[in-house]
């Protein structure tokens, strides 16, 4: 049984739906939120991938425990699809809201058991085989997470605003890269190393168990979207698409899934080098030039000034087009990220920063047209489901590796150029991605009808 939105709430139209302001608003706010929550935990883990590398693999050398560490954070990615293909078809069978709140919880249990692990020092080989499976319990939520997050901002946002709020999505997303990069920060700042490798590192997962409590609260408050309410009150078309909703993904939606691959890898790939593998290119490959302060605050800012443009840019691809905007985003890998590795290989804070920026700049592009972009792809009865498939597996095979295969090339090859031609590479696969998709801003979702969030502004249009 799934929750539907109240009456008062929402109304329905021949050609069109209408959802009250207010609601659209809590919605958003409580989905963004949430994913404040669940980024915070993931991205603790990158920040802190040297002190785990110590912590979990003592007797290795500070490469082999960085691969190590980093190997770590790319087997949650192998789950995902997984997770992906699990939470992704429940959410098309019993509705949106209760799947987010399961990743929320799955999340919050996963990061806060890493904070208890015992050291390697403590139980020896059993410590990163418990890490290990607390990060597969990380990925497997975070396989249901995103594309169910992007489902249901996607599904309550009137069509004329869907870049605009589906771009709040990633301001919570950096929210809680920032706030994971600045306890991290703090800890280092503040204590030595012998006290942060024996109990200062568990404190960031530990704070993971009191915000995930927040953020379940604040899903559990949601009520079901629109569209798939609107799904439900048809159910003999929804059993019947429940019995074989996976074959149906495969055998019909092909195209749009490799389109949503393709636009996920460019994406994902970006942002990963910018928030999980810059850290480590700072501190580990670099020589030593800037503090390991002085280098999270950087990041800090740019993430910060990403924050205040991310929504302008939403509303921006609302104005001029999805398209315009990505494609954008693919030209400027191409032009901009030789220039961006070569400042920060420079090694000032006026250099280093000024190559950061220009890489996140390059990644808000992404961060701010793609989810309202990838939920666009694919119809209301099989959004979650497709949606979470492909993107949990594009992320798993080219995000959620950038950290391992940067350490493992540079290792090998000893070129420090290799995050600039990996960008380069994936600027090309999402420019022919982007050139493959159709058009949606101002659109209806495929398979539902226009959302408008004033009955004004239905009667206007339609």
């Amino acid at each position: 049984m799934s929750a539907e939105v109240p009456t008062e709430n929402r109304t329905t139209h021949p050609t069109s739906t209408v959802v009250a302001p207010s609601l659209v608003k809590r919605a958003v706010t409580a989905a963004a939120v949430g994913n404040v929550t669940e980024w915070f935990d993931f991205g603790v883990f990158a920040y802190m991938a040297i002190t785990i590398g110590k912590v979990f693999y003592p007797e290795s050398s500070p490469t082999a425990q960085l691969l190590a560490t980093f190997g770590t954070f790319a087997a949650a990615f192998l789950v995902r699809p997984l997770g992906g293909v699990f939470f992704g078809l429940l959410g098309d069978r019993i509705g949106r809201t209760r799947v987010l709140s399961t990743t929320m919880i799955l999340m919050a249990v996963g990061t806060f058991c890493i904070g208890i692990i015992p050291s390697y020092s403590t139980i020896g080989i059993a410590a990163p085989m418990l890490l290990l499976i607390a990060r597969l319990v990380q990925g497997f939520s975070t396989g249901g997470e995103y594309g169910g997050a992007m489902t249901f901002i996607a599904e309550y946002a009137p069509d004329r605003r869907r870049g605009f709020l589906g771009s709040w999505l990633e301001f919570g997303t950096l929210v809680g890269y920032i706030l994971g990069a600045v306890v991290v920060m703090v800890l280092n700042a503040t204590l030595s190393e012998a006290d942060l490798l024996s109990w200062g590192w568990r404190i960031p997962f530990l704070i993971s168990g009191p915000l995930g409590i927040v953020g379940l609260y604040l899903r559990m408050k949601l009520e079901e979207t629109p569209a798939f309410a609107r799904l439900v009150e048809e159910a003999d078309q929804k059993e019947q698409h429940a019995k074989k909703a996976l074959r149906t993904i495969f055998a019909q939606h092909w195209p749009a899934m490799l389109q949503c691959g393709g636009l996920v890898l460019v994406f994902n790939v970006t942002n990963y080098m910018l928030t999980s593998y810059m850290p480590t290119y700072l501190s580990d490959v670099l020589p030593p030039s800037i503090g390991e302060t002085e280098s999270y605050l950087l990041q800090i800012a740019v993430m910060g000034i990403m924050l205040i443009v991310i929504t302008f840019i939403g509303r921006f691809s609302d104005r001029v087009g999805r398209k315009p905007v990505a494609l954008s985003g693919c030209i400027a890998l191409a032009v901009l990220s030789v220039p961006s590795v070569l400042l920060i290989q420079h090694n000032t804070t006026g250099t280093v920063f000024t190559g950061l920026l220009i890489m996140g700049l390059m990644l808000v592009v992404f961060s701010a047209t793609m989810p309202s972009t990838l939920p666009a792809l694919f119809p209301t009865g099989v959004r979650q489901g497709a949606l979470s498939i492909s993107f949990n597996t594009s992320v798993s095979l080219f995000g959620g590796t950038v950290a391992s295969v940067m350490t493992a090339l540079i290792a090998t090859t000893g070129d420090v150029m290799w995050p600039a031609w990996y960008l380069m590479g994936a600027g090309a696969v999402g420019a022919i991605s982007v050139w493959f998709t159709k058009e949606s801003a101002n659109q209806p979702l495929p398979g539902s009808p226009a959302a408008v969030e004033e009955p004004a502004e239905r009667s206007e249009r339609y």
